[in-house]
């Protein structure tokens, strides 16, 4: 096993033809996607929005919907402004640290699946993106839950 005693020498970018400038990793190729990524193709703009608003749809059948991990991931990621009850109340609001954050119940808002997907893949107003920390099956379990707290606020 002299391999165990003596490395084995490796060539490095500088060495290999395959990089252009020798010393640089490739970009990958254009229109390529990052594995397990699904491009999501409703603009970032209020016509995307009511878009999604109108025609997007939940994916998940009740089969699919885990309504534990839909609530873990809600109080990870939303609960803290938006309150565990969707009710607007969260630990910032009450600490006054961000005002504004209306309840899912809110006639004015009538959010659906499809504007709660497109908001978190966004963001909207004051509330950032969510999209890197939250693969697109997650954000679908949300969106489940968020609905669920809706249809609890609205009895």
């Amino acid at each position: 096993m002299p391999n165990m005693y003596e490395d084995v020498g490796y060539d490095t970018y500088s060495e290999s033809s395959a990089f252009r400038n020798g010393i640089e990793a490739q970009l990958p190729a254009e229109g390529s996607i990052s594995r397990g990524y699904l491009p999501f193709d409703i603009d970032d703009s209020l016509d995307g929005y009511n878009e999604a608003k109108a025609n997007l749809t939940n994916p998940l059948d009740s089969l699919q919907f885990d309504g534990m991990r839909g609530k873990e991931l809600y109080n990870i990621y939303c609960a803290i402004c938006h309150g565990p009850k969707g009710d607007g109340q969260g630990n910032l609001v009450k600490r006054e640290k961000i005002l504004g954050i209306p309840s899912y119940s809110d006639v004015g808002r009538a959010i659906t699946s499809g504007s709660t997907y497109h908001t978190i893949y966004y963001g909207k107003n004051a509330m950032g993106s969510y999209a890197n920390q939250l693969n697109e099956e997650e954000r679908w379990q949300v969106v489940a839950y968020v609905m669920e707290l809706k249809a609890d606020l609205e009895k």
